[in-house]
Protein backbone atom coordinates (compact mmCIF):
# COMPACT_ATOMS: atom_id res chain seq x y z
CA UNK A 1 0.00 0.00 0.00
CA UNK A 2 1.52 3.16 -1.10
CA UNK A 3 1.85 6.22 1.54
CA UNK A 4 1.24 9.34 0.64
CA UNK A 5 2.28 12.43 2.78
CA UNK A 6 1.22 16.06 2.77
CA UNK A 7 1.05 18.84 4.50
CA UNK A 8 -1.55 21.12 6.29
CA UNK A 9 -1.51 23.10 3.11
CA UNK A 10 -2.01 20.50 0.93
CA UNK A 11 -4.24 18.59 2.77
CA UNK A 12 -6.48 21.83 2.85
CA UNK A 13 -6.31 22.22 -0.74
CA UNK A 14 -7.49 18.60 -0.82
CA UNK A 15 -10.15 18.91 1.30
CA UNK A 16 -11.23 22.23 0.58
CA UNK A 17 -10.51 24.05 4.00
CA UNK A 18 -7.84 25.96 5.48
CA UNK A 19 -4.58 24.63 6.86
CA UNK A 20 -5.87 25.25 10.44
CA UNK A 21 -9.10 23.10 10.06
CA UNK A 22 -6.90 20.81 8.35
CA UNK A 23 -4.97 20.33 11.17
CA UNK A 24 -7.89 19.49 13.11
CA UNK A 25 -9.04 17.08 10.33
CA UNK A 26 -5.94 15.21 10.91
CA UNK A 27 -6.08 15.22 14.42
CA UNK A 28 -9.79 13.97 14.61
CA UNK A 29 -8.73 11.20 11.97
CA UNK A 30 -6.17 9.94 13.71
CA UNK A 31 -3.66 10.41 10.81
CA UNK A 32 0.07 9.61 11.39
CA UNK A 33 1.96 13.19 11.79
CA UNK A 34 5.95 13.66 11.21
CA UNK A 35 7.67 16.59 11.11
CA UNK A 36 10.09 16.43 8.20
CA UNK A 37 13.65 17.65 7.23
CA UNK A 38 12.48 21.23 6.07
CA UNK A 39 10.88 21.94 9.38
CA UNK A 40 7.09 21.26 8.05
CA UNK A 41 4.64 18.76 9.40
CA UNK A 42 3.43 16.37 7.06
CA UNK A 43 0.29 13.76 7.76
CA UNK A 44 0.05 10.34 5.85
CA UNK A 45 -3.10 10.02 4.14
CA UNK A 46 -5.76 7.39 4.76
CA UNK A 47 -7.41 5.25 2.64
CA UNK A 48 -10.25 7.58 1.96
CA UNK A 49 -8.10 10.26 1.76
CA UNK A 50 -5.89 8.83 -0.94
CA UNK A 51 -8.54 7.52 -2.72
CA UNK A 52 -10.00 11.29 -2.83
CA UNK A 53 -5.94 12.40 -4.16
CA UNK A 54 -5.77 9.97 -6.97
CA UNK A 55 -9.58 10.94 -7.89
CA UNK A 56 -8.36 14.36 -8.26
CA UNK A 57 -5.16 13.59 -10.34
CA UNK A 58 -7.42 11.87 -12.47
CA UNK A 59 -9.99 15.02 -12.90
CA UNK A 60 -7.21 17.37 -13.32
CA UNK A 61 -7.28 19.89 -16.15
CA UNK A 62 -4.77 17.96 -18.15
CA UNK A 63 -6.11 14.65 -19.45
CA UNK A 64 -3.56 12.06 -17.72
CA UNK A 65 -4.80 9.28 -19.24
CA UNK A 66 -5.34 10.86 -22.62
CA UNK A 67 -1.34 11.93 -22.24
CA UNK A 68 -0.31 8.59 -21.51
CA UNK A 69 -2.99 6.87 -24.31
CA UNK A 70 -1.07 9.73 -26.61
CA UNK A 71 2.67 8.86 -25.47
CA UNK A 72 2.23 5.08 -26.15
CA UNK A 73 0.76 5.67 -29.96
CA UNK A 74 3.67 7.77 -30.46
CA UNK A 75 5.65 5.24 -29.60
CA UNK A 76 4.08 2.41 -31.77
CA UNK A 77 4.28 4.86 -34.37
CA UNK A 78 7.70 5.67 -33.93
CA UNK A 79 8.67 1.89 -33.31
CA UNK A 80 7.10 0.96 -36.44
CA UNK A 81 8.64 3.33 -38.42
CA UNK A 82 11.96 2.51 -37.39
CA UNK A 83 11.26 -1.29 -37.61
CA UNK A 84 10.39 -0.30 -41.51
CA UNK A 85 13.41 1.48 -42.41
CA UNK A 86 15.60 -1.65 -40.91
CA UNK A 87 14.04 -3.61 -43.06
CA UNK A 88 14.34 -1.69 -46.17
CA UNK A 89 17.76 -1.13 -45.01
CA UNK A 90 18.18 -5.13 -44.56
CA UNK A 91 16.90 -5.56 -48.04
CA UNK A 92 18.99 -3.09 -49.41
CA UNK A 93 16.01 -1.19 -50.47
CA UNK A 94 16.75 2.04 -48.69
Amino acid sequence: MPQIWMTYDELATLSGCNASEARVLALHLSLDRRKSRDGNTRVKLDFALMSRFFETIREGEFGLDDAITALRDTHRQMSGGFGSHRESIRRGVA
